[in-house]
């Protein structure tokens, strides 16, 4: 870390510190984290096709169940995603804050809280960091996989609609996993638009080289905390560069970091709703 870095966090962390402990800590405890944002995105390309004109996808990510996110909450969510009618549903990992806590019953309560989930186009996964934290890798993917998500661990799938294509593409996660891009992108046809589900949102650098359309990432929470001027106090290795919103790379990749819904290792957010991703596809195909 920088001394320039250093300093923002240190000063950023001081600020909060004296305000979490005054008028603004019931806030950032009880009522930010609960307050949704639901955030709205155009994806525009040639490479769409008219089949896939204003399909909609909705991404959410980092819901850490059980730190201060309980099962209800998570079928208050699911009920907001349905009532957005989204055609693709996927989600950009940290399902458990600690999978290793979770016992058979909870399980079972976070599976029929998914279940319920509707995109007609599916609902896929990856993972991130916590799903294979704590030993969690097979009991996410159970639950995952008896809610009826399919999981992208360096593979893809081809989505159609009326003989034409799109590609969604997913990584293992960089920190516990072992990410390989080129096996997710096997025998893909580079001129299909090709959306990758990457949790770590740094990852787009790397994304960049390949033929990727739009990167869609998560891990970062947004930063959390977030100050006036100071910005993010602290993000987790691997969304140190790419925090929070839109970017574009090279001309050539769009990069979306999702805030996402829960928190973790404290449990506040400050100026960081929690938030989905509503994104509006749209071809620019005359």
């Amino acid at each position: 870390m920088n001394r320039r870095a250093f300093l923002k966090r240190t000063t950023g962390f001081l600020i909060s510190l004296i305000g979490l402990t005054g008028g603004t800590h019931y806030y950032s405890k009880e009522i930010e984290p609960s307050s949704l944002h639901i955030q709205k995105e155009t994806i525009q390309s040639a490479k769409l096709t008219n089949a896939f004109h204003n399909k909609k996808i909705v991404q959410f990510s980092d819901t850490h169940l059980g730190f201060n996110y309980t099962v209800k909450d998570l079928k208050k969510l699911v009920k907001q995603i349905n009532e957005l009618a989204p055609d693709i549903i996927v989600f950009t990992g940290d399902l458990i804050d600690d999978p290793k806590q979770v016992n058979d019953t909870e399980e079972k309560k976070i599976i029929q809280a998914l279940q319920p989930l509707h995109a007609p186009k599916g609902k896929y996964w990856i993972y991130g960091n916590h799903d294979h934290g704590g030993y969690g890798t097979e009991k996410v993917f159970d639950i995952m996989t008896q809610a009826e998500f399919t999981l992208l661990q360096n593979s893809h799938t081809v989505i159609e609609e009326n003989n034409e294509k799109l590609i969604i593409a997913g990584i293992d996660d960089l920190m516990l996993g072992k990410p390989n891009l080129s096996a997710a992108l096997h025998q893909t046809n580079q001129d299909i638009f090709t959306i990758l589900l990457a949790h770590e949102p740094d990852f787009a650098d790397q994304a960049v080289k390949h033929a990727v359309d739009v990167q869609l990432s998560g891990h970062s929470h947004g930063g959390q905390i977030r100050l006036p001027i100071v910005g993010h106090i602290y993000s987790p290795a691997f969304a140190e560069k790419y925090v929070l919103g839109k970017y574009t790379l090279k001309d050539k990749l769009q990069l979306f970091v999702n805030g996402g819904i829960g928190t973790t290792r404290v449990p506040y957010r400050l100026f960081c709703k929690p938030e989905i991703h509503e994104y509006t596809l749209q071809s620019n195909l005359s």
